[in-house]
């Protein structure tokens, strides 16, 4: 998923296929997918699931549907082949917006650092999106429970409770910031938000940094109810931006490690372990310490503890391993108790689907 969302192309698609590490020989050579000789199989497989896929909004609105690798154990964002068809299909005055999923701590960071690297393309703008309800959690407000009616902090108003969440959106707009990007907030508004929780989100998004911050009535109104955030970004977009990277690739694995822990994630420091040390040692004798670094953490705290809300502070990164995937092209390091196992329900959804051998009719996908 990774090498699918970052290639520019067929040729690009087996390079990386091609690279990919699977082993080590007894001399602790790296040994790939080309060393085996199953590049040209590899990409075979890959041959269709390299075109992005053409959809359209309720309202007609072209979309590029490509690639979704999750943002706390790889890079989290669409393809860049998607964002380059977008580019050339809206021409020089079009408008491309893009995703980088999980916030600006994860999926912005490796949007930066990771795809822009690889694509060259530089963003004129970042769309910040926020509710109410994520930050009256970040303020401090309960936990919520699938299946349990939401708790009446977050259908009725606190002011107080908004006020301390908006640390956590300070802290993004920080986060973008970092990069000389512009940021716009996009507030999506609940139909239980009220005027004065409104009012003060946005004004505190503003002090804090951001070029504008706009309620966003688009889930009730459709396209009618965003078109102050489209002007707002279209404003954004032609500020002069001073868009660069957090590190350099030359900088040792450690330090580009500690800076995004540091910068991003607001740590006093990093701590490795011995297998990590010893990973961090292999890689670089194996010449893959120019890589830029995709950090596997959870998304539901800056920090490596999931129920640390808002913005933690006076913590130290622990990171249990450092992996690397050479296809894709980068190094990524396991913080705290990250799992790379994808999250599965308990009851998995194939349960439910069945043909018809008849009518050949699908039931049970939606």
């Amino acid at each position: 998923m990774a090498i699918l969302a970052l290639t520019e192309g067929l040729a690009d698609m087996k390079l990386r296929l091609g690279r990919m590490v699977v082993g080590s020989s007894r001399t602790g050579q790296p040994v790939t997918a080309d060393d085996l000789g199953v590049t040209g199989a590899l990409a075979v497989l890959m041959k269709d699931a390299i075109k992005p896929t053409l959809m359209q909004t309720l309202e007609g609105t072209p979309v590029f549907v490509h690639a979704g690798p999750f943002a706390n154990i790889a890079h989290g964002n669409s393809s860049v082949l998607a964002d380059q068809l977008a580019l050339k299909l809206v021409g020089s005055n079009g408008y491309v917006v893009t995703e980088a999923g999980f916030g600006a701590d994860i999926g912005m960071e490796k949007f930066f650092n990771i795809k822009c690297r690889s694509s060259g393309l530089k963003p004129d703008v970042v769309v910040l999106v926020a509710t109410i309800r994520a930050l009256k959690m970040h303020g401090g407000g309960p936990n919520v429970t699938a299946g349990v009616p939401l708790p009446k902090e977050y259908t009725e108003e606190n002011l107080e409770l908004v006020s301390e969440g908006c640390s956590n959106l300070k802290k993004q707009i920080q986060i973008a910031r970092l990069f000389g990007v512009p940021v716009v907030v996009a507030l999506n508004v609940f139909k239980t938000d009220t005027e004065p929780e409104i009012e003060l989100v946005c004004r505190l998004a503003e002090v804090s940094g951001a070029s504008a911050a706009v309620p966003c009535h688009h889930w009730s109104r459709g396209g009618r109810g965003a078109v102050d955030l489209a002007l707002a970004v279209k404003a954004a977009a032609a500020q002069q931006s001073d868009f660069h990277f957090l590190y350099s690739l030359q900088d040792p694995i450690v330090e580009k490690i500690r800076t995004i822990a540091q910068k991003v994630y607001g740590a006093d420091d990093i701590e490795l372990s011995s297998e990590s040390q010893a990973k961090i040692d292999y890689y670089t004798r194996q010449g893959f310490d120019t890589l830029p670094i995709c950090m596997a953490k959870t998304h539901l705290s800056l920090s490596h503890m999931p129920e640390k809300k808002g913005v933690p502070t006076g913590f130290i990164l622990p990171i249990r391993d450092v992996r690397a995937s050479i296809g894709a092209g980068f190094i990524y390091p396991l913080v705290g108790t990250m799992s790379t196992m994808p999250g599965l329900p308990t009851r998995p959804c194939f349960y439910d689907i069945d043909l018809d051998p008849v009518t050949e009719e699908i039931s049970g996908l939606f």
